[in-house]
């Protein structure tokens, strides 16, 4: 993990290139990060889900790399963060991430900040996620009801 490879990641985020943000990750790769509705995200889907959501609800994403700390295949990066909301709200706050990597591609992201957000965007996360962990739910039950029906009753 370089500097180079860091600064790539942030700046897809800043530019709102989903694509470009996903092709750092590995298929199994998890993020978490408590300024999210879903703090724990695993794998490609649920992470895209995420950052789509981010990136979404922002006219503006700002990082400013502060410092990068590398082992090789993983390390700490601390950022100023400075993010414009639609709606104009704004938030400013210092957050490290812990970053892993395997064949160049990110296995673990986690964001160390100082609280999930209060006032107006703490509640926005807490009623999102609880909208989302609702579907997730209700699409769970409607798996497990479609492969007991495909599963049959044995009966003629």
């Amino acid at each position: 993990m370089d500097r180079r490879q860091v600064e790539q990641i942030f700046a897809a985020f800043e530019a709102k290139d989903i694509e470009a943000v996903m092709a750092q990750f590995a298929d199994d790769a998890t993020v978490t990060d408590p300024h999210y509705p879903i703090p724990e995200m695993a794998g490609k889907a649920a992470i895209r889900r995420g950052f789509e959501w981010a990136l979404g609800n922002m006219e503006q994403a700002g990082f400013n790399v502060v410092g990068i700390w590398s082992d090789g295949d993983s390390g700490a990066v601390e950022v100023d963060t400075h993010h414009v909301f639609k709606g104009g709200m704004e938030v400013k706050f210092t957050q490290v991430f812990v970053i892993e990597l395997r064949d160049g591609l990110i296995t673990r992201l986690h964001s160390f900040g100082p609280h999930r957000p209060g006032g107006v965007g703490g509640a926005m996360l807490k009623v999102t996620g609880f909208f989302w962990r609702a579907l997730q739910h209700a699409a769970l039950r409607r798996e497990r009801g479609r492969a007991g029906r495909a599963g049959g009753s044995g009966r003629s």
